[in-house]
């Protein structure tokens, strides 16, 4: 909170401080990086005079580095003390790991607090509900509650795999049942919710605000979330990487939020771009001792604002909007609606990249570019793992060289072909 009104120098003197501090604790401890800087003929010396200009010198690290190599090479061998391992989703292909210490994890989350929950006035102790990839019920006909209960954080976790007409209001009962302040979690199963709330005429809570994150952000959700509840609606950018964090402030302005990380936004050239450009995000996480993630291609894109000035009176970074992935929409026999397929290539490590295809109801494709054919007890892994989100469902493997790109250098991790 003492940051919260630093000057943009303040800013830079306070990045490169934790950036030397990194980068020499990269050199003596983190096997990937001491190999990196000695053949780039970076040595202890130079790294303890970097400019944050200087990170230009070092190359990307790219996902397929870090899947490889995130609990191996990348590693420092000198962890800090309670550390745990997080996986990201693996909607896209096998999922990274990331270690948090206790200490990253709570400074992380204070982060998280003084600049996502206070800019939208609530905090710690406001009773949430939570849409996100946790699987709280392992089948997919399971019958409800469709929501477990975190009392210690006074946390209504709902499952993001049963929303339909037919179990909406269970969802609101939960809402009401353990008095649900704000929402949070996916921006489109949250929306799928409040829609099919209004649909149906039921009375939702009021809330304080709705916060959405790892997707993207649409005028049409931001709408129906005052029309259900209420409130207005926060975005934000961040990762189980936790090597960057973009938060929409109390004036609706999206900023890079400096404490977490160093972020570039550059062009297909590899140069920073331009205000009013879009370009690719480039980050290095200032907080992770045990896994540095220097320079690390996230895979999303985001648009610099030509305006880099904010009513709020805070100088970050101000981008106009998180160009992420827009999913399609799968639809269950029962009408429940899925963007997103969390875990579903979890600990198949061959699986570089997979696009989840529905071409009927109850029957989906999976384009995989791989290192190799799946096992049958790896099909059969899968299958299971989307049954236990959809319900009855068959399967069938197209093994691809690479999955097509959209003009921005992306794909689809779902895609629905109902009504094309």
């Amino acid at each position: 909170m003492d940051r919260e009104y630093f000057s943009y120098s303040e800013w830079n003197n306070y990045q490169t401080y934790l950036l030397r501090k990194l980068l020499i604790h990269s050199f003596d401890t983190v096997p990937y990086y001491k190999d990196l800087f000695i053949r780039l003929g970076i040595e202890k010396y130079d790294l303890s005079r970097f400019s944050i200009e200087d990170l230009r010198k070092i190359p990307f690290l790219n996902k397929e580095i870090y899947r490889k190599q995130g609990v191996s090479d990348l590693l420092s061998d000198s962890l800090e003390p309670s550390g745990e391992f997080y996986s990201s989703s693996g909607s896209t292909g096998t999922p990274t790991k990331t270690r948090y210490s206790l200490r990253m994890h709570q400074t992380y989350f204070s982060i998280f607090e003084s600049r996502i929950n206070y800019w939208a006035n609530i905090d710690y102790k406001t009773p949430r509900g939570v849409i996100g990839g946790r699987r709280i019920l392992k089948e997919g006909n399971a019958k409800g509650p469709y929501y477990r209960y975190n009392f210690i954080e006074k946390q209504t976790y709902f499952s993001a795999y049963h929303i339909s007409p037919s179990t909406v209001k269970n969802y609101v009962e939960g809402m009401f049942k353990h008095k649900v302040e704000y929402m949070t979690g996916y921006a489109s199963a949250n929306f799928h919710l409040a829609k099919m709330i209004e649909e149906k005429g039921i009375e939702a809570p009021r809330l304080k605000a709705v916060l959405t994150s790892s997707e993207p952000l649409t005028n049409e959700m931001r709408e129906t979330f005052f029309r259900v509840y209420g409130c207005k609606t926060f975005d934000s950018y961040n990762g189980v990487e936790a090597c960057n964090l973009i938060s929409e402030c109390e004036f609706g302005t999206l900023h890079i939020v400096p404490d977490v990380g160093i972020v570039e936004i550059i062009n297909d050239e590899g140069e920073p771009v331009l205000p009013g450009e879009t370009g690719e995000i480039i980050s290095t996480g200032l907080l992770n001792f045990d896994q540095p993630l220097i320079r690390y291609r996230m895979g999303d894109l985001v648009t610099l604002s030509k305006n880099q000035n904010c009513a709020c009176g805070r100088n970050m970074i101000v981008v106009d909007e998180i160009v992420g992935r827009i999913e399609d929409t799968v639809v269950g026999l029962d009408g429940r609606r899925i963007n997103r397929f969390h875990g579903i290539f979890v600990d198949i490590m061959s699986i570089k990249e997979a696009q989840v295809v529905q071409n009927s109801l109850t029957d989906f494709s999976i384009n995989i570019v791989s290192e190799g054919e799946l096992s049958v007890d790896e099909v059969s892994l899968i299958e299971m793992r989307m049954q236990s989100q959809l319900g009855p469902v068959t399967i069938g493997l197209n093994y691809m060289n690479e999955i097509p790109r959209t003009k921005n250098g992306k794909f689809k991790s779902v895609i629905s072909l109902l009504n094309s």
